[in-house]
């Protein structure tokens, strides 16, 4: 084993919270200080360390990457309360599909899979003969398992899982589960899009006016995040902050401070929203301590968040549910006008529409009326809706828009929603445009 390995297994085996030094882990271990040094730099970035301004590096506690796409078994017996039986060495293992043994064995046979769980009751046979097939069992009604079963369990690493719950709750609860998780794959991350600092163009404090210049003439761009020695973040310089000034003049004198930057795990849409209401083009992305990553530049915003909307989708989200009930009306003058059928499901206990859909209908058909008028995309800014009669059951609520005022970036509009030709609600509505 190298002693950067070692290195790096002793500082995974320390106790989390522990502050460590490169002197004290290079005198612990007996290696020199350069060897400690670049293990540490490593164990940041496998997280399993975290270097804290005025205080420290810390041991902490490794975040594994989120598996958005799957359910670990043992995720799944938390979720239904159940026991883990047997193959208790599998049940980290992701779950792909679930499988309902309400039929005989061999009509079953033919949709195993080795990612799959079969949900079924006492019959011992399918159970065995799932696990043959390397499919793990949940077995509901809070029946137990016998010892030959749990054997052949542990012997292929396959979870048994016993829950008190039925067949069709436990059901119910995993297509929730795995739904939800498909909903979280759908969130764009910061981290999926970015510009990593090893392909991103950037200027030290101790840089002169003359290099941003240069590194301007070279990349074709304007705009640059300045860091630290250490690679913190200190700002953001523009051309503007350049103009007229001296060729010798170093940058942490121009730079503009308490830039917009973000991290990793915020979503493209809240960066999105930010960078339009500021008019940034380039926001650094930064660690906790704020090391920099790399840039999110806007356009590489404006085309993840197009590519996101033509993608299929797999789940349904609340907006997706509400979209499904509202159309499009074009009237002889051309105006377009949104209608959208009130059904069971979006009401509220009195039998009318919950307010919360109606300023969701609201939105969308907004969002639809600037796609088919501007051609753009919105971020809606601010919302606010007056209710003048509560909207009934089956109605057929129909929205109309007047734009109030429109400039380069943003717009407002005036929606009024009608049932028959009585105004049941007025909503004003402001948002800022992206060009599509």
């Amino acid at each position: 084993m190298s002693k950067h390995q070692q290195l790096l297994d002793y500082i995974a085996s320390l106790p989390v919270g522990e502050k460590i030094s490169v002197r004290s882990v290079a005198r612990q271990m007996n290696m020199s200080d350069g060897t400690a040094y670049r293990a540490i730099k490593q164990a940041e970035e496998d997280g399993l360390v975290s270097t804290i301004e005025r205080v420290g590096t810390i041991r902490i506690e490794k975040k594994a990457n989120e598996r958005f796409e799957h359910l670990t078994f043992r995720e799944i017996a938390n979720i239904i309360d159940g026991d883990i039986l047997g193959g208790g060495a599998g049940v980290d293992q992701s779950l792909g599909r679930f499988i309902i043994g309400a039929m005989t064995i061999s009509a079953m046979i033919r949709y195993f899979s080795k990612d799959a769980i079969l949900i079924i009751g006492n019959r011992k046979e399918a159970q065995l003969e799932a696990l043959k097939h390397d499919v793990a069992v949940l077995v509901t009604g809070g029946f137990g398992v016998d010892q030959d079963l749990i054997d052949l369990a542990n012997e292929k690493k396959l979870p048994v899982i016993s829950t008190t719950y039925d067949t069709f709750t436990v059901a119910s609860i995993l297509n929730k589960a795995m739904t939800n998780q498909l909903i979280k794959k759908k969130v764009m991350k910061v981290s999926d899009i970015f510009i990593p600092i090893e392909h991103t163009a950037y200027l030290n404090d101790t840089g002169t006016v003359n290099d941003y210049q240069a590194l301007s003439r070279a990349t074709g761009h304007s705009r640059f995040p300045v860091i630290h020695h250490d690679g913190r973040l200190i700002g953001v310089i523009t051309a503007k902050d350049t103009v007229n000034k001296p060729d010798k003049m170093l940058l942490e004198r121009l730079v503009t401070k308490n830039a917009s930057y973000t991290g990793l795990n915020s979503s493209v849409a809240s960066v999105a929203h930010t960078m339009i209401w500021n008019s940034l083009e380039l926001v650094p992305v930064v660690t906790d301590d704020l090391r920099l990553l790399g840039i999110l530049t806007r356009e590489d915003v404006m085309k993840a968040m197009q590519l996101a909307q033509r993608q299929p989708q797999t789940v349904d989200t609340i907006e997706d549910q509400v979209a499904e009930f509202l159309s499009t009306e074009t009237t002889d003058n051309n105006d377009i006008k949104f209608i959208y059928q009130v059904n069971p499901q979006m009401t509220n206990k009195m039998g009318t529409i919950s307010f919360g859909v109606l300023c969701e209908v609201v939105s969308l058909a907004v969002r639809e009326y600037v796609h088919q008028v501007h051609s753009a995309d919105i971020v809606i800014d601010d919302l606010h809706l007056h209710y003048f009669k509560m909207v009934q059951i089956d109605s057929e609520v129909k929205i109309t828009m007047t734009e109030l005022n429109e400039s380069r970036k943003s717009l407002k509009i005036d929606a009024v929603a009608t049932v028959g030709n009585v105004i049941y609600a007025k909503s004003y509505v402001s948002c800022q445009l992206i060009a599509r």
